[in-house]
């Protein structure tokens, strides 16, 4: 048996990770932002003496795009700072650290998918500190430090999307939805499935990504899901970019490619639209 820490645990990921560890009878411990500031390096330190953990997965960031570009200290602070806490915790240890990040790490600008070796090109306060929170870890954990890269993330613990989607359908006659941003949208148990995994493999250290496979936009998503309802996707109206007012630029393009999962053994995420339909239930029945 493991010793596993995850923390953020009280997130939509967090949760579906602690979860599976859970069913799988690790000894698994969550702690979400009220137990630990992973920002407090000797709050870090307390919780590796008293947990003593074997594996960490960091699920602990600040996501919200929009206000790290007012807020990029705070932003920083928990996006650098707090993986660089527990990747120092973990080397004196010896403990592996999986680190979540973003496809916000990209430029947005690729024609293809981008592969874990691209060079990042971070456009907003966002992705560049969760870009400086891998390379706190992979710089200080290169044997036994993991970046996972994930994106477009829905699931039945929280505020997401598919969610919001869902429930617009029921209240509107119909909705506007982005049709020129592109990514993989991605259901968390496939993520923490992916997760639980790549540890049990003996990896080699670097970066993953666990995303869905196939591609969509977000207008593409929203029509999917009025699909599963059993509603007209027409419905959901093909709008620009442009017409939306946000202070943090979306990325056009953030498919991210699955090549390295072969070199664990591991196959890739399902295309999004299988995943989707496996989660629904769970999606339709949350309040």
């Amino acid at each position: 048996m493991t010793r596993w820490v995850v923390t953020g645990a009280g997130g939509m990921l967090g949760r579906d990770i602690l979860a599976l560890l859970h069913r799988e009878r690790e000894q698994a411990h969550g702690l979400a932002r009220a137990d630990l500031d992973v920002t407090d390096p000797t709050a870090v330190r307390d919780v590796f003496r008293r947990l003593r953990p074997e594996v960490v997965v960091n699920c602990a960031a600040w996501t919200a795009v929009d206000d790290a570009e007012s807020h990029e200290n705070r932003a920083l602070a928990v996006n650098r700072n707090g993986p660089a806490n527990l990747a120092e915790a973990c080397a004196a240890s010896g403990a592996r650290l999986f680190q979540l990040s973003t496809d916000y790490v990209f430029g947005g600008t690729a024609r293809e998918p981008y592969r874990e070796d691209a060079v990042p090109d971070p456009r907003t306060t966002y992705g560049r500190t969760m870009l400086a929170g891998e390379q706190a870890v992979l710089g200080r954990l290169p044997r036994t430090g993991y970046v996972v890269r994930t994106a477009w993330l829905y699931g039945g613990q929280g505020p997401n999307f598919v969610r919001t989607m869902i429930r617009l359908e029921r209240e509107r006659h119909g909705v506007d939805v982005v049709d020129d941003q592109h990514g993989q949208p991605t259901w968390t148990v496939d993520v923490a499935t992916q997760i639980v995994a790549l540890m049990r493999s003996d990896p080699e250290p670097g970066v993953y990504h666990a995303t869905s496979s196939g591609q969509t936009t977000w207008c593409g998503l929203a029509r999917e899901v009025f699909r599963l309802l059993g509603a007209d996707p027409e419905r959901v109206r093909a709008v620009a970019s442009g017409a939306l007012d946000r202070p943090a630029p979306r990325p056009a393009y953030s498919v991210l490619g699955h090549a390295r999962w072969a070199s664990a053994g591991i196959a890739p995420i399902p295309d999004w639209r299988l995943s989707l339909r496996s989660a629904f239930p769970a999606l339709v029945d949350r309040p």
